[in-house]
């Protein structure tokens, strides 16, 4: 490990290692997307792209043993960064009404105190790096979000089905993630 996660401090040196990194490229792929959303095969490109780092960052955080408490905050604020730039450019470009975006939103919306409390908090980061894991249901909320913006970017008739689906997964994701907090909490108790 780069540092040992029971200090809980953020380390800018943290944000430079390779989950960091791939983390950080979605910094990137957020500043992309608007330019590239009246061109559906770009804009998917985009999305895919941030999927991978999306599931790239954790595992490689786990498999190189650099879960850091810099790379717990990092993860879900470039997550929001990302999902904000898009839902942004979705309702600015008229893909989708302000309702439909909070519809893919839920998972962020439930979430944005435990990202809040993770970023404030050094014993929650502590907990958090402690025991790393990956969410199965907030992976499946994003394959869901990813493929109702594609077929919002294509226009395509199954639109209003991958958003519903995806606001179901978003509340089952934002109740795991909250189960989880609160269970490494009880556990430090």
């Amino acid at each position: 490990m780069t540092q040992d996660p029971l200090h809980g401090h953020y380390r800018l040196s943290d944000a430079f290692q390779p989950p960091g990194l791939v983390s950080l490229c979605r910094v990137v792929l957020a500043i992309c997307f608007p330019f590239a959303v009246r061109m559906p095969l770009a804009a998917f490109g985009v999305l895919v792209l941030a999927a991978l780092s999306d599931v790239l960052d954790g595992y490689l955080a786990r498999r190189l043993r650099q879960v850091t408490p810099t790379g717990a905050a990092l993860d879900p604020i470039t997550d929001k960064l990302f999902v904000l730039t898009i839902a942004i450019t979705l309702v600015a470009t008229g893909h989708l009404s302000i309702f439909e975006v909070a519809l893919l939103s839920t998972r962020e919306i439930g979430e944005l105190p435990l990202v809040l409390w993770y970023a404030l908090s050094p014993l929650a980061r502590r907990a958090r790096a402690k025991k790393p894991s990956a969410n199965l249901a907030g992976k499946l909320a994003t394959v869901l979000q990813f493929g109702a913006v594609s077929f919002a970017l294509l226009h395509e008739r199954l639109e209003n089905v991958w958003i519903g689906a995806t606001a179901v997964m978003g509340v089952v994701a934002a109740a795991s993630y909250w189960r989880r907090a609160l269970a490494l909490r009880h556990e430090r108790a």
